[in-house]
């Protein structure tokens, strides 16, 4: 009888745990929604509100869903912003940044984690001591070295604070440190010389930290206003984020604001970062554990 009582004890506890358990899902599931859905309301708000009208944005009661819908708003921006030439002006910038960072970002990061020299340590404290600083507090000596050299409202002058990256350098120096030096000693006895075993061993092996920084610094470089602003704010270099500022300058005519406007060119110049994120998000989780291993 005691057997059977202690049975159905045990049973009775198991119900308990797994109806815990089941509870404390649905918690975490509700929970995981609500942070979801305040994350993408301010998304879902400015593309919604691209396609409404002034008075609708303006109304007193707003409205989840457009009333009427306003495509026209794009195509207004896009002929009278000048968008096309924003594009190009930043595309151009934000790869020039890129090509500069993956050369300089990759080759540090194997003298820092694979290389032995002198100096090395107080060298990569350096690098992580400019992490720290931030543009704002460089930005003059940056600006009159580039008018000294003729570089105000060039690309070269726009990319010249951001051809290295120090947090590039980091996270490809903790990923590289991750690697077993057997692999680089059996390149080494077939031959292979250091740029080979940098682009054909490590880099491969390190893929996904290098597309997880490579989309950090795509997203940085084309999200960057301030410099873009002091070196080339007024001139042909100018670049989206400027231009998107300027909106309501290029619609200075009309007689109430162009908030539905402004939310069509800011849908414009996310569209790129948010479509490259769906696409490399699967290597972003990968590549931040690899760099945290060491």
């Amino acid at each position: 009888m005691s057997s059977q009582t202690t049975t159905i004890s045990i049973a009775k506890e198991n119900a308990s745990a797994i109806r815990r358990r089941k509870i404390l899902k649905v918690i975490q599931y509700v929970i995981a929604i609500v942070v979801t859905l305040i994350m993408i309301f301010p998304l879902y708000w400015m593309i919604v509100s691209s396609f409404k009208s002034q008075d609708e944005i303006l109304a007193t009661i707003p409205t989840l869903w457009p009333q009427e819908w306003h495509p026209e708003n794009y195509s207004n921006v896009w002929s009278k912003a000048n968008f096309a030439e924003y594009y190009l002006n930043t595309i151009i910038m934000t790869a020039g940044i890129l090509v500069c960072q993956i050369v300089s970002g990759v080759f540090a990061a194997y003298g820092f984690s694979k290389g032995k020299f002198r100096g090395q340590n107080v060298l990569f404290l350096v690098v992580l001591g400019a992490l720290m600083i931030p543009i704002q507090v460089t930005f003059i000596p940056l600006y009159l070295m580039c008018a000294r050299w003729n570089l105000v409202n060039t690309f070269i002058g726009l990319m010249l604070p951001e051809m290295v990256s120090p947090y590039y350098i980091f996270m490809l120096r903790q990923t590289f440190m991750a690697v077993d030096d057997s692999y680089l000693e059996a390149a080494r006895v077939d031959g292979m010389g250091r740029v080979g075993v940098i682009t054909k061993i490590l880099a491969p092996m390190c893929k996904s930290t290098i597309l997880t920084t490579t989309l950090v610094t795509f997203t940085n470089g084309w999200n960057s206003y301030f410099w873009p602003k002091i070196v080339a704010g007024t001139g042909e270099k100018t670049v989206l984020t400027i231009g998107l500022a300027n909106l309501k300058n290029t619609f200075a005519g009309q007689s109430t604001m162009n908030n539905h406007e402004i939310m069509a060119g800011a849908v414009m110049a996310i569209l790129p970062v948010v479509i490259l994120f769906f696409i490399f998000q699967k290597y972003m989780l990968t590549g931040y554990s690899k760099a945290a291993m060491k």
